[in-house]
């Protein structure tokens, strides 16, 4: 069983994780904090940042903390964010790729693309890209995506509905943004091995878990999914990929119940659409033209 006891010391590592002033994002950073690390605690707004932090402090610890604005529905906003730390940082250990969005009203990003597509994948494709050097001369360096078993609701990614020119299911697009996460982090691993770069690309996903990215959805809904685990404990499988010193590269880790959403961290296997090689690189190949980003 897997806790936040196994957490190695984190002491000198400088850490992102986005997302990080609530829920999963928000554990996720405290509990690095609360290792020794310096976390940036990257979220749409100084204040939401600042109101985290303050919480955060509360708990004693040798880590430190770091205000970063980041708004993850917009493309170039994104960048301004990664041109930012690179001016201030020479290192990054972990880049955790928290932040999310589920079942908003039909909406786009700055750039026309389904907001939940484009949040919840395509920002950190970009994100990842943008800081990818920065990376690969770190020791160790870990890429961390977050997906959702609702991944295994969908086959394939339509590339021609992306910003919603066909029709619009909220739980659709979720399901795909989440498949496209696992995507990315196989294509990631493939890319950075033929590179011949040190990453690790790994996948995480929370179970069911009491966060805010349900404020769209229905108490009824929220009901549907039986026991919801803390947020403490369902941010557990994402600080297992992000620290445990036996993670391999894009492996995914959950939960590891017998329903799979509940539970102590542990490698949950993919399914044939998560791993697809053809798939995966048409997926990577869409996020360097939207992006414009060529990486490793």
């Amino acid at each position: 069983m897997w806790t936040k006891e196994n957490i190695p010391s984190q002491a000198g590592k400088v850490v992102i994780v986005t997302g990080a002033n609530s829920g999963i994002g928000y554990e996720t950073a405290l509990a690095l904090y609360d290792a020794g690390a310096h976390v940036i605690v990257a979220c749409r707004s100084q204040k939401k940042a600042e109101t985290a932090m303050a919480k955060m402090k509360n708990y004693k610890s040798t880590g430190s903390l770091e205000a970063g604005v980041l708004e993850l529905s917009d493309l170039d906003l994104v960048k301004k964010f990664a041109e930012d730390f690179k001016q201030k940082y020479e290192k990054l250990d972990l880049l955790i790729n928290n932040a999310g969005i589920l079942l908003p009203p039909a909406s786009v990003t700055a750039q026309g693309y389904e907001l939940q597509f484009g949040v919840n994948f395509l920002a950190h494709f970009a994100l990842t890209g943008h800081l990818y050097e920065i990376l690969k001369n770190t020791p160790g360096a870990r890429v961390v995506n977050i997906s959702s078993l609702a991944y295994e609701s969908v086959q394939v990614i339509d590339f021609d509905n992306l910003k919603s020119e066909k029709s619009y299911d909220g739980f659709r697009e979720y399901s795909i943004s989440k498949l496209a996460n696992l995507q990315f982090t196989v294509e990631l691993q493939k890319r950075i091995n033929a590179a011949g770069d040190k990453i690790l690309s790994v996948a995480a996903h929370p179970g069911t878990s009491k966060t805010n990215s349900s404020r769209y959805m229905t108490q009824e809904a929220i009901d549907s999914f039986g026991e919801i685990m803390p947020a403490p404990q369902g941010a557990l499988p994402t600080l297992r990929a992000a620290v445990d010193l036996e993670v391999l590269g894009a492996t995914f880790y959950g939960p590891d119940g017998g329903n799979r959403l509940e539970g102590y961290p542990a490698v949950i296997p993919m399914n044939s659409f998560a791993t697809d090689a053809n798939a995966c690189k048409k997926l990577w190949q869409a996020g360097e033209k939207i992006t414009g980003l060529v990486f490793p």
